[in-house]
């Protein structure tokens, strides 16, 4: 799946900012070798920024996108109430999609810096 080339609905600043981040979080991610199945998914619970597989794992990943660190890294927006939002998400995906992974993995993509230089993405692995 390809959302490089996809040409998304006007948005808002902070809109627009995620959607390019999710963006930059796909291309790295899958430079990294990850295998893109689906973006934006939502559902009654709310939305999942990625889902990707890592091999025989399926990887739900959420990207924090901030242009500066002034009001908070994008680190600091992952509470325990998002990451259980983020596994409440991931057994919804699963039982749409039928889908039987040996192992689910919560992942975080960070992408900080402005637009108009080259911004930093970090990858975590494993939120807790």
């Amino acid at each position: 799946m390809d959302i490089t080339s996809a040409r998304p609905p006007r948005l808002n600043h902070n809109q627009a900012l995620g959607a390019y981040g999710e963006v930059l979080a796909a291309r790295f991610l899958t430079r990294q070798g990850l295998v893109l199945l689906d973006h934006n998914w939502r559902c009654a619970e709310g939305e999942i920024d990625l889902v990707l597989r890592d091999g025989t794992t399926l990887v739900i990943c959420e990207v924090k996108t901030r242009t500066s660190s002034a009001c908070g890294t994008p680190h600091e927006a992952i509470t325990k109430a998002k990451v259980n939002r983020l596994r409440r998400l991931a057994s919804a995906w699963l039982r749409a999609h039928s889908a039987h992974p040996d192992d689910v993995r919560l992942d975080l993509v960070t992408v900080l810096g402005p637009r108009s230089s080259t911004p930093e993405i970090e990858h975590i692995r494993g939120l807790v």
